[in-house]
């Protein structure tokens, strides 16, 4: 009767993040608290149930990161860009990858965010639509997500869940990690984008270079990715580590800048910036996906998934990606992967063996099936709405004109890349 009730709330929550996103963070902390009444989830258990290392990692980036695009810097290093290529469609290329080298350390909604006004300049000194370089930037920042540690939240669940370090993302087990996987995806998509952008013959002239006001946030993004680098390398270190590490780096820096303003507000506008609707979402989840695997839903799943691929790794690491791939075309990818990896690593227990292929799958899909449509992920809602600012309405088949050639270049990449390294 537990399990029944548990279940319920479960596929209700689920059902409530997708008609109610704006109550996402209300929704999960709201059927963890449920859990908690019920006795499914012990309350005096919380503290080790939420993963803080994973938390604190998210809110020190998020403040790091809004210092940065507050200092000018991405702006500047855009402009670079413009008066290296001349080309419009060349630059509507490598903006795109430049915006995934970018968000491969930087949050994906930062991203677009941070290079969306140059694609918006591009397109008026040009006369064009805004529209290609805009989604070209989103969907890029969306694949780059997977490359490291600090990328996107899904990585750092996935680190959180295999015990994983910055440099893992790198060299794993003696093996390319999934950092050079995502760089061949990327490649990939190079002659998608020539084939999708080849009526773009325009040419730019770069103007004048954004003056950076502030190189203090460069360094503390720098400091925080070294910093994570070298913690790697310390054996039995804390598991908040990287989490400490990143609010460090962040509150000296936020300290040091409010200091040299004589500027409390400024302290108030960055904290205020936090997306703390993503980690009240988060530790709710830690909650409710917790009481799911206490009453043997997970385990459930796990059996289920297991049973669909008979026993075969490959068939069940192909359904675990290309489900992925499908699942978050329309459900938010934190909330699923963080609901996922639990029932990989039963899958992985069923078959006898190791979860981290199946989990590198689950990535991989997860992260890169978001670009299918304009509100699989964070980052093409953010793309779409910059877009609508500047009078320009997407449509679902503008976006996927983009995203459907795009993810399939990359998933299939990354897919086939993945099996010949990991297994």
């Amino acid at each position: 009767m537990l399990k029944m009730i548990a279940l319920v709330i479960f596929i209700s929550v689920y059902v409530l993040l997708l008609v109610l996103p704006k109550y996402r963070a209300l929704v999960a902390v709201a059927a963890a608290a449920i859990f908690m009444l019920l006795g499914i989830v012990p309350v005096a258990e919380i503290g080790g149930i939420v993963d803080w290392n994973v938390l604190m990692m998210l809110a020190g980036t998020m403040g790091t990161v809004d210092l940065f695009i507050r200092s000018k810097m991405p702006n500047r290093l855009s402009d670079y860009l413009v008066r290296a290529l001349p080309s419009v469609k060349a630059l509507i290329i490598v903006l795109a990858l430049f915006a995934g080298l970018v968000s491969a350390f930087v949050d994906n909604v930062a991203t677009v965010l941070m290079l969306a006004p140059v694609g918006l300049a591009l397109s008026k000194k040009l006369n064009i639509s805004p529209v290609a370089p805009i989604l070209a930037i989103a969907v890029s920042s969306n694949l780059q997500g997977a490359a490291t540690l600090v990328g996107d939240t899904t990585s750092i669940l996935l680190g959180g869940h295999l015990g994983m370090d910055f440099m893992d993302f790198f060299i794993y087990n003696g093996k390319p990690g999934m950092f050079w996987v995502v760089q061949v995806g990327a490649l990939a998509t190079v002659p998608v984008m020539l084939f999708l952008f080849r009526k773009e013959k325009g040419r730019l002239e770069g103007g004048e270079l954004t003056p950076v006001t502030d190189m203090l946030p460069t360094v503390l993004l720098v400091g925080t990715v070294l910093s994570l680098i070298l913690a790697s390398f310390i054996p039995n270190k804390p598991d908040v580590t990287n989490g400490l590490l990143c609010m460090a780096f962040f509150i000296v820096g936020l300290v040091i800048e409010v200091v040299r303003a004589h500027d409390r507000e400024l302290a108030k506008d960055v904290i205020r910036n936090i997306d703390y609707i993503t980690l009240l979402l988060l530790a709710g989840l830690f909650l409710v996906i917790d009481g799911i695997d206490r009453v043997g839903i997970i385990a459930d799943l796990s059996r289920i998934i297991a049973r669909l691929g008979g026993g075969s790794l490959f068939l069940t690491y192909t359904i675990i990606v290309w489900f992925s791939v499908l699942a978050s075309a329309f459900i938010d990818n934190i909330p699923y992967t963080a609901t996922m990896l639990p029932v990989v690593a039963g899958v992985a227990s069923s078959l006898g063996v190791d979860q981290a292929v199946l989990c590198f799958g689950l990535l991989i899909g997860a992260t890169l099936g978001g670009n299918l449509t304009p509100v699989g992920a964070s980052a093409n809602i953010a793309a779409g709405g910059i877009l609508r600012k500047a009078g320009y309405e997407v449509s679902t088949k503008q976006f996927m004109a983009i995203g459907v050639p795009f993810t399939l270049a990359a998933v299939m990449t990354g897919y086939i890349l993945a099996w010949v390294l990991y297994v």
